[in-house]
């Protein structure tokens, strides 16, 4: 079954990240929430982008056999429309991660951290709705943003308590840092991913450095496989944006 723990709120309208708020979710009261995900799963992965047949998913839910060892995340706008989402999947004894049975052609002499230590970040999803221009990426960034050398930074609270867009990708950074809270308390180090280069570029650039350990196939399109090591990445954000790394480690 997915991974129950308790939802958590990280963001208030008297709090950081006051365009969103963000949750973990709780299998005992939130099956409502993972429906909501699920169909905007499918509006995305089926209809949008056509990485899977709409046809087999006649409920116009996309869900698959990970949903129920991973633990998902989510994004709520102040108007209680969900805005973005991602999960993470849980190690397994029992069943591969994804990227094992679609990511075949890994690099020689790879050495791979412990299993137990390890999740595998997929289905990251922002609403279209959602977007601040036409030319954002899938994950809601712009190319303003890719194409800057000016540090990112953590979201801010508007003075006017405004729902308006801003310049920092609120979305992607709240679900990251979620995700990130989670994978302290449980003790994931590693997080693997199978994703398109433009997607490796985004993450890249909000300081989620992802590195390739195989070669690019064709899973839905081409993605490569990669790793992340958070406490790599810890040790970058510190060095090179200290104040967005003291955002993520709070907890609000």
């Amino acid at each position: 079954m997915i991974q129950d723990e308790q939802a958590t709120q990280t963001a208030t309208d008297d709090e950081d990240g006051v365009h969103f708020i963000f949750r973990r979710v709780n299998t005992e009261t939130g099956r409502l929430t993972l429906e909501e995900v699920f169909s905007l799963r499918f509006r995305v992965y089926c209809l949008e982008r056509g990485f899977l047949p709409a046809g087999q998913y006649p409920d116009g839910k996309e869900s698959d056999e990970y949903d129920d060892i991973s633990t998902h995340f989510t994004a709520f706008s102040r108007s209680n429309q969900l805005a973005g989402t991602v999960r993470l999947i849980l190690p397994c004894d029992d069943r591969p991660f994804p990227y094992e049975l679609h990511c075949r052609a890994l690099y020689d002499h790879l050495e791979l951290p412990p299993r137990s230590e390890c999740g595998e970040v997929s289905r990251l999803i922002v609403d279209k709705n959602y977007h601040r221009r036409r030319g954002d990426t899938p994950e809601g960034v712009s190319e303003e943003i890719l194409n800057s050398n000016d540090p990112i930074k953590p979201v801010k609270r508007q003075q006017d308590n405004s729902e308006r867009r801003i310049s920092t990708p609120e979305i992607v950074l709240g679900l990251y840092r979620q995700m990130y809270h989670y994978a302290l308390e449980t003790g994931i180090r590693y997080w693997y991913a199978a994703m398109e280069r433009s997607l490796a570029r985004v993450l890249s650039r909000l300081g989620f450095n992802f590195n390739p350990i195989g070669l690019e196939t064709d899973y839905y399109g081409p993605v490569t496989p990669y790793l992340a090591d958070l406490r790599e990445i810890e040790r970058a954000l510190d060095a090179n944006n200290p104040e967005l790394m003291a955002w993520f480690r709070e907890k609000k």
